[in-house]
């Protein structure tokens, strides 16, 4: 989307200009965790029988058609103040296949977009995946695999849970990789779980070493549901996140959601207490504003009033699908997350 942005002065590096307009060129990179996208159908290789007609949530083709319906919604809407349109590259996950990918890309909210699918089946347990969806005449995939994460639980048997996607391809002519993740969630205690959120990290830390080993110079975009905070031990000690960036060295990974947790902003909340497990991170170099690359400009969470449950006992919540066993008709119980990246054009 091509727009007119007035910057202040702080924002220019000429010295003793008030103002100068520039055209600049919008990229909204967003994610969003959709909380349990299943289709009716019962899948006999995995844990969905409750999101079925006959299951305990009477999950019906009505109901996962105003899913549908909830979610294309949010997805047109992310960022859309700033650049006028949906986002470019939009990370997902808690889809359960394919289908409903199709499904929801070709929703008449999204139908116009032209989004384009990278998924794969993962061996989670409740069948659910992540995926990534992108404007075809934006972005152009040269390669993508999925990269399996290893667990075990405490009697040695294996965990199956979400896969990490990785995504290369041409954002306008320019090469970029994307890495979509779901890590291990909480259940059964923060501590007793966190072993499991250190392992996805250092998966995660393996991945980007080795695009860089290929290519010093990548620029890396990692985005998903961490189930962590952005200054929790997997971000800051194994994945090694910067939150301020005179702090970085080299090509390091850049956080601009551990400021915003600072602040209190939060993506999920749980008794009370609001967290930031989705995030957005990327490598030092797209913070550089070197000739026509595309640069950060800044990050955000995505929270328009509709997004939050308006009565009851999750009053001020993120206005979820099922709220205390009933059905609600909500979107999901986290907010989405984006940034910003631009760069001049003549």
């Amino acid at each position: 989307m091509m727009v007119r942005v007035l910057f202040l002065s702080l924002c220019i590096p000429i010295i003793g200009l008030a103002q100068q307009e520039r055209r600049l060129k919008i990229r909204t990179i967003a994610f969003y965790n959709v909380e349990n996208l299943f289709d009716i159908e019962n899948d006999s290789l995995t844990f969905d029988d409750d999101r079925t007609p006959e299951g305990k949530d009477g999950w019906t083709e009505e109901r996962y058609l105003q899913k549908v319906t909830n979610i294309s919604k949010v997805l047109s809407e992310i960022g859309s103040r700033t650049s006028q349109t949906s986002p470019d590259i939009i990370g997902l996950c808690e889809v359960e296949n394919k289908k409903v990918l199709e499904d929801l890309v070709n929703h008449p909210n999204l139908q116009y977009k032209n989004y384009g699918i990278v998924h794969f089946d993962s061996p989670d347990e409740r069948g659910i995946d992540v995926a990534l969806i992108y404007k075809k005449n934006v972005f152009l995939p040269t390669s993508s695999i999925s990269h399996r994460l290893l667990l075990q639980n405490e009697e040695g048997e294996r965990d199956y849970t979400r896969d990490q996607l990785v995504v290369a391809g041409l954002l306008d002519q320019e090469q970029i990789h994307f890495i979509v993740n779901h890590w291990p969630s909480r259940s059964g205690g923060e501590a007793r779980s966190k072993p499991n959120r250190l392992a996805a990290a250092k998966l995660n830390k393996r991945i980007v070493d080795s695009i860089l080993k290929s290519d010093s110079s990548a620029k890396i975009i990692g985005m998903g549901d961490l189930n962590d905070d952005p200054i929790d031990d997997s971000l800051k000690k194994v994945l090694k996140t910067k939150g301020k960036k005179q702090d970085i060295e080299g090509q390091e990974l850049y956080n601009p959601m551990e400021k915003l947790y600072k602040k209190g902003v939060g993506s999920l909340a749980y008794r009370d207490k609001w967290n930031l497990f989705d995030q957005i991170y990327f490598t030092a170099n797209l913070l550089e504003k070197k000739g026509k690359s595309y640069y950060f400009w800044k990050a955000g969470v995505f929270t328009p009033p509709y997004l939050f449950s308006k009565k009851g006992k999750y009053k001020g919540y993120p206005f979820r699908t099922y709220a205390g066993g009933s059905y609600t008709g909500g979107y999901s119980d986290h907010f989405p997350v984006f940034l910003f990246l631009i760069k001049e054009v003549p």
